[in-house]
């Protein structure tokens, strides 16, 4: 009678029955030799899926890997591996990784999490609009953030006039350091260019921005810093050099500022692309999404620590005060 049952079954209700989830082939932007957890906007792109219906190893299965360093040929390398599994989406959590996965596939769909840098300029699409090839995501850039970042922290440190900015050790961050060197003049500032490979390389960094009289550091918005952001927080504490970064959560993390869009929501859209890509859309037909809404987060109790004083004009700017 089960039997008979069965054989009678509409066909797409059998086929739904014995297909396999859809596999999501993450690159992750925390390195192999970081014992750092998933990140606050892995959490969130998670969280993102379950509110969509997707239920984790039953309709959706995540591929989560990290790489051995921060170099390309390391996302490389996972993203090859992704190929030759034949995941259905590959899942970048930045710039690096994106370019990965474009240089490995041309067919299997790509989606990047947040990328700091213009994704045309990059090279990873043809338009924002429309970006073609295999893929989309969310782009986090804008031009005026490097300049509104050195006005705050001029408002902080009124006497500035040196400013380290860290740099992860890969090319394409360069160009986010380039991007500051117009604002720093017009204000005034002389930057500090410290590059540093991985967390092993932050207190050397501080040392050297301490040594060479820097009154305050930048961080340039990456995933290494995101992550690494509780590290780096009381670094700042240690050397007494205020810091602002770029990245959700780090005045959260006991940082003393964070100015730039909101990263999680970023990744919470990230889920909502690959629905629409896993119900049929193309992912070069879909439009390559900006921010609409920026954040500033102040932490006082860091600035006690640091013995700075934070202006009126700085707090009314600010989203969260943290006390």
């Amino acid at each position: 009678m089960i039997a008979g049952l069965i054989l009678n079954a509409p066909l797409d209700v059998l086929a739904q029955s014995q297909a396999k989830p859809p596999v999501i082939g993450v690159i992750s932007a925390v390195p192999a030799s970081s014992t750092a957890p998933p990140s606050r906007s892995y959490v969130a792109f998670r969280q993102a899926l379950r509110d969509l219906g997707y239920i984790e190893g039953k309709t959706i299965v995540l591929e989560n890997r990290r790489a051995a360093g921060l170099q390309f040929n390391d996302y490389l390398a996972i993203a090859e591996e992704f190929v030759q599994q034949r995941v259905d989406i590959i899942l970048a959590s930045h710039v690096v990784s994106a370019l990965a996965a474009k240089q490995a596939t041309q067919d299997i769909p790509i989606v990047f999490g947040a990328i700091g840098m213009d994704p045309v300029e990059l090279g990873l699409a043809k338009s924002l609009a429309r970006p073609g090839y295999n893929i989309t995501g969310m782009s986090l850039q804008t031009s005026e953030l490097p300049g509104k970042r050195l006005e705050l922290i001029k408002q902080i440190a009124p006497t500035a006039t040196r400013i380290a900015i860290l740099l992860p050790d890969i090319d394409t961050s360069r160009r986010l350091a380039w991007d500051h060197e117009a604002p720093a003049g017009a204000l005034g500032l002389e930057l500090l260019h410290l590059e540093v490979r991985g967390p092993s390389d932050f207190e050397m960094a501080f040392d050297k921005a301490r040594r060479q009289n820097a009154d305050a550091m930048v961080l340039t918005q990456n995933s290494l810093f995101y992550t690494e952001a509780k590290a780096i927080a009381d670094l700042s504490l240690k050397y007494r050099l205020p810091v602002l970064s770029g990245d959700t959560g780090f005045a959260a993390a006991g940082g003393l500022i964070n100015h730039g869009p909101n990263s999680d929501d970023a990744w919470r859209r990230s889920a909502t692309l690959i629905d629409k890509i896993l119900k049929g859309a193309k992912a070069g037909d879909l439009p390559i999404e900006q921010p609409t809404k920026f954040e500033v987060v102040v932490n006082l109790k860091a600035a006690k620590a640091l013995g700075v004083t934070i202006p009126h004009a700085v707090l009314i700017q600010a989203d969260e005060v943290i006390e």
